[in-house]
């Protein structure tokens, strides 16, 4: 593949751009805060849980009242899990403030580069519309011309509808855009919406490209 023949590259969230910094710390040091003691390994297992729940209610969160409701649900999710006895609106924005990422290491780079060949780059991800405060705090927010989430657009990958979205948005034909991602749904999703796909990471992803 030639970069003369692309216009536009999309990325995956998780994974692809952005990895969880470990919130366990984080969580337990809130939980003492409320006065309560739990052991760190069951703090894990508790947000394990959260997070099998969140992945499929993502695309719930579409604006900033199901954004906040979902949140309240997670945060629900994890306290029970934990076994403790609090009001999840009470805690919500303790264990949002545990959950912080960073970028994957040579993704910025790669995506600046790509910038520098004047490809246009979004994010497609399944993910709330909370992603762009993410990236924001990552300082890779400027990289990209529009950030696509499974609830924005209505249904998750492999599901094109992301996909489709983020290609109208940056008004490129779908043979000239190309998608990386880390997983079977990033391959799936970009077929289904006619384009090109290569895997993860972001720093091999174009090591073939002249």
């Amino acid at each position: 593949m030639r970069f003369a023949e692309l216009d536009a590259v999309t990325v995956d969230g998780y994974g692809t751009l952005v990895r969880l910094l470990d919130p366990v710390p984080s969580l337990v040091r809130s939980l003492e805060e409320c006065g309560i003691d739990r052991d760190p390994k069951l703090v894990r297992a508790a947000f394990r849980a959260e997070v099998g729940y969140y992945r499929p209610e993502a695309v719930r969160g579409r604006d900033a009242d199901s954004l906040f409701r979902l949140r309240c649900d997670c945060t629900r999710v994890f306290l029970d899990a934990a076994g403790v006895d609090l009001e999840p609106e009470s805690f919500v924005d303790d264990f949002m403030a545990a959950i912080r990422f960073e970028a994957v290491p040579g993704a910025i780079t790669t995506l600046e580069q790509l910038r520098g060949r004047g490809l246009d780059l979004a994010v497609v991800s399944n993910w709330d519309v909370g992603l762009a405060e993410h990236l924001e705090q990552i300082g890779a927010d400027h990289l990209f011309s529009t950030v696509v989430t499974s609830a924005e657009a209505g249904a998750a990958k492999p599901d094109p509808a992301a996909f489709r979205l983020a290609l109208q948005r940056l008004g490129v034909e779908p043979a000239r855009a190309l998608h990386v991602g880390d997983e079977a749904e990033d391959e799936e999703g970009a077929a289904a919406a006619g384009m090109r796909f290569a895997p993860a990471p972001l720093e091999t992803a174009f090591a073939g490209c002249s």
